[in-house]
This record gives C-alpha cells, sequence and structure tokens, in this order.
C-alpha cells in the first residue's frame, strides 16, 4: 500500500506512522531522510541538492519528485511506503500526480488547534537523553525532573504557545488546500484517485489505530 499520512503538529502522526508501517512492513518515507540520504550518497542529484540547500534556497518540487522517484524503486518500497513530509502543498500535489506516482491512500488526522496547543506546550525535556515527559498526560514523579537522573526537565523553545500557533498557521495555509484536493479527487471519483480519509486526533492512540487498520482493511 501506498499511503500518505498528513496531520498538523502535534496530531499524532508519528506515532500512526509506526504502527502503519510495523504492520505493513513497508517503509516510512519523510523528504528529511531523502535529502540526507542523497546528499550523503554524492550521486549527481545529491550534489545538486547539497548546492541549493547551502545556498539558502528550497529545494524545487521537480527536484523532490525525481529524488521520490528514485527511493521508491528501491527494494524495500515492493510492498508499498508511507510519505511523511510530502506533498506538503498543492502544487507539491499536483506534482506528485503528474508523475504518475501512484498513491493508494491519503489519510488526514485532525486535531483543533487549542487540542494541540494544550498537548505541546505541556512537554518537558530532558535534554541529555531525549526523554519527553508532559505536565499532565505524562508527569514526571517529582515537578520538573527527570525521574531516573533527577536533573532538570526543559520547556523547549519550539514547544511555547507563541511558537506552536505559528507552525500551525502555516500548516493551515498550506495544508488545507492541499486536503480539499485530495478529497475532491475522491468525491469526484476520479481515475487513480487515492481514497481519502478524514480520521478524528481527539480520540485515543488505539481507536485511532483501530479507525485507520480498518480503513487499510488489515487486522488491528
Amino acid at each position: 500500500m501506498k499511503i500518505i499520512l498528513l496531520g498538523c503538529p502535534g496530531a499524532g502522526k508519528g506515532t500512526q506512522a509506526q504502527f502503519i508501517c510495523e504492520k505493513l512492513n513497508i517503509p516510512f518515507i519523510s523528504t528529511g531522510d531523502m535529502l540526507r540520504s542523497a546528499i550523503k550518497a554524492k550521486t549527481e542529484l545529491g550534489l545538486k541538492v547539497k548546492k541549493i540547500i547551502d545556498d539558502g534556497y528550497l529545494v524545487p518540487d521537480d527536484i523532490m519528485i525525481d529524488l521520490l522517484k528514485h527511493r521508491i524503486s528501491a527494494p524495500d518500497c515492493q510492498r508499498g511506503f508511507l510519505l511523511d513530509g510530502f506533498p506538503r502543498t498543492l502544487p507539491q500535489a499536483e506534482a506528485l500526480r503528474n508523475a504518475n506516482i501512484p498513491i493508494d491512500y491519503v489519510i488526514t488526522i485532525q486535531v483543533h488547534d487549542d487540542i494541540v496547543v494544550k498537548r505541546l506546550t505541556g512537554r518537558r525535556v530532558h535534554p541529555a537523553s531525549g526523554r519527553a515527559y508532559h505536565i499532565e498526560f505524562n508527569p514526571p514523579k517529582v515537578s520538573d525532573k527527570d525521574d531516573e537522573t533527577g536533573e532538570p526537565l526543559i520547556h523547549r523553545d519550539d514547544d511555547k504557545e507563541d511558537v506552536i500557533r505559528n507552525r500551525l498557521r502555516v500548516y493551515h495555509n498550506q495544508t488545507q488546500p492541499l486536503i480539499k484536493y485530495y478529497e475532491n479527487l475522491h468525491l469526484k471519483n476520479i481515475k487513480d484517485a487515492p481514497k481519502f480519509f478524514k480520521i478524528d486526533g481527539e480520540k485515543s492512540i488505539e481507536e485511532i489505530k483501530e479507525k485507520i487498520f480498518k480503513i487499510l482493511n488489515v487486522d488491528s
């Protein structure tokens, strides 16, 4: 199965992606990983990508499509793949379709902004180990202290409300048209259009997983 999973920061995409990839035995493909891999391999495309990034520019959509085509031709993608971070915009979605890269399912996990803010602003992290807590949902044994070392936890800058709300604004501006695009393809029954589903991301992790597995017609 070839799947695109959409969702704003804090929607729980990463957790569900892990469940899906393990269940279906398919790779999780992120644009960041693709770019780093191409640069590390020092291929002609990788060198081109490195120069673009080093010059401070965004990698154009046509190069991203070429990178994706190369990645999904790998043996581990024979059973399918799950895409994260691409497409991010409407032009990228159109480029993906124009490149005849088939997608079976587009699933968007929906969570209200205020819930996202509550989820993310409550995170606290132990910098040395990366252990994460939440002041409400997964609090440390002692307030603001790491359970194992007793060292102070930090509230990262990107987990502060003004930063999160700005990230949400960017997400909505870029991704709402993308969601509408896939929804319209599905509703109009366009040939080779992926099946499109919206999931309530405010349910429990287990409920969301079961809903997604039901959509994909696999046992939970």
